[in-house]
Formats: C-alpha cells, sequence, structure tokens
C-alpha cells in the first residue's frame, strides 16, 4: 500500500469543500450568537485543550480577526493563577472538571460575553465542564466538534453529557472518527483533519460576524497585521477599547 501527500490532499480537500459549503444554518446561527455579543460590547472567549486549541488562536488576536476576542487554555491556571507548571505535565489534566472553574474564574469574563468551544471528541472533563459552567452562568456557546468521533465514544464527563449536547449552536469539523483520515494497512490511519477544518470554520464564523456588523453600520473592530505600516498602531487603538477584557491588553 502507498500513502502519498497528494492522496491525503484529496481527503482534505473533500472535507473541507463539504465542511466549508455546507451547514448554512448552522453557520448563520453561530455569526448571529457572536455578533450580537459584539454589538453589546461583549468579547468572544474561545478555548479548547490540546490540538483544538488551535481553534481559539485562530479566533483569538490574530491579523484580520476581531479584536474582541479572548483566548482561554489551561496554561492559564500557571500564567494568571499561580498553579506550579508540574500541573500541566500530568497528561489528564483536560479530563479534570475541576480546571474548567479555575479557568473561568481567572478569565476576564463580563456578562456579555459568547463562548467558542472546540474539541474534537467532545467528551473530555475540562471542556464539557466548561460548556456547563458557561451555560450556567448565562452565556450563548458555539461548540465545534466531530459528529462522527463524537457519537463513537463514551463522555468522559461524570454528567455523561458530550460538548455537542450542551451548545446553542453545534458546527461539525468533519473530522472521522479518530480524526486521521487515511487507513494504515496494519491498523491506525495518518492524515489528521481537524485542526484544518476548524480554522477553516473559525475564519468563516469570523466573516459572517464582520459581515453582520457592516450591516448594521457598525465599522468592524478588525486587526491588521503588525507587519504592515500603520497596523501595530490601528490595533493599539482598538484594543485600548477594550482594556482589561482581553488579556493582550493591561
Amino acid at each position: 500500500m502507498s500513502i502519498t501527500s497528494s492522496e491525503y490532499l484529496t481527503v482534505v480537500q473533500e472535507v473541507v469543500g463539504r465542511v466549508g459549503g455546507g451547514q448554512h444554518e448552522a453557520k448563520r446561527a453561530a455569526a448571529d450568537i457572536l455578533a450580537e455579543a459584539v454589538r453589546n460590547g461583549g468579547v468572544i472567549q474561545a478555548f479548547g485543550c490540546g490540538h483544538s486549541e488551535a481553534l481559539a488562536m485562530e479566533i483569538a488576536g490574530r491579523a484580520g480577526g476581531l479584536v474582541p476576542t479572548n483566548r482561554i487554555a489551561l496554561r492559564d491556571i500557571v500564567l494568571y493563577g499561580g498553579a506550579p507548571l508540574s500541573e500541566l505535565a500530568d497528561p489528564g489534566v483536560e479530563r479534570r472538571t475541576e480546571i474548567a472553574h479555575r479557568l473561568y474564574e481567572l478569565a476576564p469574563i463580563k456578562p456579555d460575553d459568547a463562548f467558542v468551544i472546540a474539541s474534537n471528541s467532545g467528551i473530555n472533563g475540562a471542556v464539557v465542564e466548561m460548556a456547563l459552567l458557561v451555560k450556567e452562568r448565562g452565556h450563548k456557546l458555539v461548540a465545534i466538534t466531530s459528529a462522527a468521533h463524537s457519537a463513537g465514544v463514551s463522555s468522559r464527563h461524570p454528567s455523561g453529557r458530550k460538548l455537542g449536547e450542551i451548545a446553542d449552536v453545534v458546527l461539525d469539523n468533519g473530522a472521522p472518527y479518530g480524526d486521521a483520515a487515511i487507513a494504515l494497512p496494519g491498523g491506525g490511519a495518518v492524515g489528521a483533519v481537524s485542526s484544518i477544518t476548524a480554522a477553516l470554520l473559525a475564519q468563516q464564523l469570523v466573516t459572517e460576524v464582520v459581515a453582520r456588523l457592516l450591516a448594521a453600520g457598525i465599522t468592524p473592530p478588525v486587526y491588521l497585521s503588525d507587519n504592515v505600516p500603520g497596523g501595530k498602531e490601528h490595533n493599539a487603538e482598538i484594543e485600548a477599547r477594550y482594556a482589561g477584557r482581553i488579556r493582550r491588553t493591561a
């Protein structure tokens, strides 16, 4: 059996086309939630563990993205909460439910904020507990997860619930069970999908939010690249409006 990068490209193109070209109603509903938060002066809080943190990075603090965005990450318990670095060395840290409460309390969250939480499996304790906490505190929640993988595994949260069962809107990242897409002859698979499709969904959501702000006559608070003339000054001016609300400001 021969495995090539071209074969992977073919698989990814099919999944990207399906994910990017579908779920129109869910994408509209998710964009409505996020645009409403921004219009009301709220911040989009993004959270993901492991490789799903890439989704949060795609939403919060990048060129072409919205300024009123904040990334929540497991390392926050060390950076902002004073926990020892060794706590992050625990391979099961993302399965611990109490971590979600610590992260929520450490983050600069306000009532008008909306959340985007990403998890390919949607079953681990920290992610499910964060979703439950977010809804308990009255926030709107958009989830990005793999429908195929989540359906094939049991929840690791004491409630037995999964991320996709809690969110107001769920977007399927199209990743197969196990994430990797090309089967190996001896078992297992290679060629992960979820990071690529999650990034696509994140950028589609941002684009749709900006479209809604423009339609409402609002100048979208969007980042320029720091590496273009005037970009750093432009960004600093908008960030100042959200001082203390996003961790890129004091």
